[in-house]
Formats: C-alpha cells, structure tokens, sequence
C-alpha cells in the first residue's frame, strides 16, 4: 500500500477508521485525497471479517 499504510490488517483497520472519522468523513474521500487504491483496502479488510458500513462511515 501507499503513504505508509500498514500492511497488517488489524492495523489498517484502526489506521482508515481513525482517517475516515478525523479528517475524510468517507473512505472514497481518503482513497481520492490520498491517491489509494479502494479495493486493495476494502479486499484486505474483508479478509478479517469487516466491511465499510456507507451509514457509518466506518469499517464494522
């Protein structure tokens, strides 16, 4: 991943949740800002059981 992301999930996890709240409010947001490819994201955190939650605007 780009921009220093982690590569654990559990880490990127709490890393895109924080940014989604704090600063971007959407993950497409953070993905458009911080030129990040969505869907090796939202692939990556699948793989530990969470989605993105539109309403919620978090990872759940």
């Amino acid at each position: 991943m780009q921009f220093g992301l982690p590569k654990d999930p559990m880490l990127l996890l709490s890393v895109v949740n924080t940014k989604i709240r704090d600063y971007y409010h959407t993950l497409d947001a953070m993905c458009e800002d911080m030129q990040i490819d969505k869907n090796t994201i939202v692939d990556t955190l699948k793989g530990i059981d969470y989605e993105y939650d539109e309403s919620r605007h978090q990872f759940v």
